[in-house]
């Protein structure tokens, strides 16, 4: 496909159309106008793509005037078209040059540009990031405060928990071994208990034995000293001043006395 620059004469030559027939064709395909040099008016046209069958004759005068219309214009074109495509051509070289040059640096520029957009979403995005974050961190800072200021508390109450477990055990070990100590002196003392009742039942028989012994001996000491008494009476055969007995008293007497002897014997003897 080329794309050629024509008048409307030079158009309707080509398609076998009169100017105004190309005219208006270019119109209603709307094609790309500009001006040339000497004013005329130009069209941007592809002709492989422009589909138009002309209308047949109608008659021999219009179509020689029509044939000599399009042999002039033609005849115009060419020459201004040599012309133009003289002083053009080198001008053309340069700006295709430079165009080459300006494409090459605007698919770079164009490159670099959606290279820096990108970057620059990237950064505007990396900037929302940071602020989220930033929000987020200070949230989280007033929470971790809390939670320092609280695992605080909570440490000091576990210290204190513990101590006072500690204790508790403490406590618990000391009434463990009192309670075990209770129970040792328990059986001690059911132990001695039983040792003390047999002690002092053993007491209470030998007090009331103590007594009765007591009571024996001075029962035996009286008797003791009343048989002294009678001896001795005996001996002296009563008072110096009194009457003498006769043998039946003296008899009575000394059977009495050894029988109170033998009630002594007895006693001591129980």
């Amino acid at each position: 496909m080329s794309i050629e620059m024509l008048t409307y004469a030079a158009l309707g030559a080509r398609l076998n159309i009169s100017p105004q027939a190309a005219r208006s064709l270019s119109r209603r395909l709307k094609l790309p106008r500009s001006l040339s040099d000497d004013g005329k008016a130009l069209v941007s046209v592809d002709l492989a793509e422009i589909r138009h069958t002309p209308r047949p004759p109608r008659g021999r005068a219009s179509s020689s005037a029509l044939l000599a219309a399009k042999i002039e214009a033609l005849k115009a074109e060419i020459a201004r078209l040599e012309t133009t495509a003289t002083d053009h051509r080198a001008d053309f070289e340069r700006e295709r040059e430079r165009a080459d040059r300006l494409a090459v640096e605007l698919l770079q520029a164009t490159a670099e540009t959606t290279a820096a957009q990108e970057a620059t979403a990237r950064l505007e995005a990396l900037k929302a990031e940071i602020a989220r974050l930033e929000t987020t961190a200070a949230d989280h800072r007033a929470d971790f405060e809390r939670e320092r200021e609280r695992a605080d508390r909570l440490a000091v109450e576990l210290l204190q928990a513990t101590a006072e477990i500690m204790a508790a055990k403490e406590m618990t070990a000391r009434l463990e071994a009192l309670k075990a100590e209770i129970t040792r002196l328990e059986t001690t003392a059911a132990d001695h208990r039983a040792d003390f009742e047999r002690e002092r039942e053993r007491a209470d028989r030998l007090a009331v034995e103590l007594l009765q012994a007591t009571a024996e001996i001075m029962a035996a000491k009286e008797m003791t000293a009343r048989l002294e008494g009678e001896v001795a009476a005996l001996r002296t055969g009563g008072r110096a001043d009194g009457p003498i007995d006769s043998p039946e008293q003296a008899a009575r007497r000394l059977g009495h006395l050894a029988a109170t002897i033998v009630e002594a014997d007895r006693k001591a003897c129980r």
